[in-house]
């Protein structure tokens, strides 16, 4: 089978810790985004899992986790298609859905803290963080910042399992913004992080991560630890979003 990504994006990746690659969808736009509004409004209380935030505005919905089983053209999306495959090239073996996560950042929606994904995905060695972007991803909606070429090791963290303030101050973060359906791979240890939603516009992004093959399935296994992970209620100023606490979000 013909490899989809470049040679020159797969270097680009090797080198930088991260890549944009376009085309990869199989969807329209719009027929993306009608998937993501149909997941968003699904109830409280299914398997899928949504989470809050308190922005000025009031309440509104920071995150949806556990999708995949009741949204046919997301899957299709992240984990059938072209998507995927270039996860596989990236990862050098056949990659499979670990987990996967609406970022909605309404106007007003919090951003994340720098760090790096891997402290928060357990049972895996080596896994690959991937953004869709659903809305155009720009500076003003507190689009990713990430810092290129830092993805060799894991990064002091501080008790949130953040990086650790003294060295991300010394990091150079580079913001990238994404055009609807445009795809962004970037490596678990790549640091990053985000601002808040300061437009006038939402922003909603998917991020599947992956792991390869040779690892096993470990999405039930993720969707499992964190489940018993938040089995008791959060007490705190901040939105638990992750198995670290990344998100800046205010609780609800």
């Amino acid at each position: 089978m013909n490899e989809i990504s470049s040679p020159e994006e797969r270097a680009h990746f090797a080198t930088h810790g991260w890549v944009k690659v376009d085309h990869l969808l199989g969807c329209t736009v719009e027929e993306l985004q009608q998937a993501v509004d149909e997941v968003a409004a699904l109830p409280e209380g299914g398997p899928w899992l949504h989470h809050r935030e308190l922005t000025n505005d009031g309440p509104k919905l920071a995150r949806t986790e556990n999708f995949l089983p009741f949204a046919p053209l997301l899957k299709h999306v992240l984990a059938d298609g072209d998507i995927a495959r270039v996860a596989g090239e990236l990862l050098g073996e056949q990659a499979l859905i670990y987990k996967e996560k609406i970022n909605y950042k309404l106007v007003g929606g919090a951003g994340f803290a720098p760090h790096q994904d891997q402290p928060a995905y357990p049972f895996v060695e080596r896994v690959l963080s991937v953004m869709v972007a659903v809305d155009d991803a720009t500076v003003a909606n507190g689009c990713l910042e990430v810092v290129s070429g830092a993805h060799a090791e894991l990064l002091p963290q501080d008790e949130r399992g953040c990086i650790q303030l003294s060295v991300a101050n010394g990091l150079n973060f580079e913001p990238l913004e994404l055009r609807a359906g445009e795809t962004l791979f970037f490596s678990a240890l790549t640091p990053h992080r985000s601002g808040p939603n300061v437009s006038k516009n939402d922003r909603r992004a998917l991020y599947p991560t992956y792991n390869g093959i040779s690892e096993g399935n470990l999405r039930d296994a993720y969707y499992a630890a964190k489940l018993e992970a938040f089995a008791d209620p959060a007490s705190g100023e901040l939105v638990r979003l992750s198995l670290i606490q990344d998100f800046e979000g205010r609780a609800v």
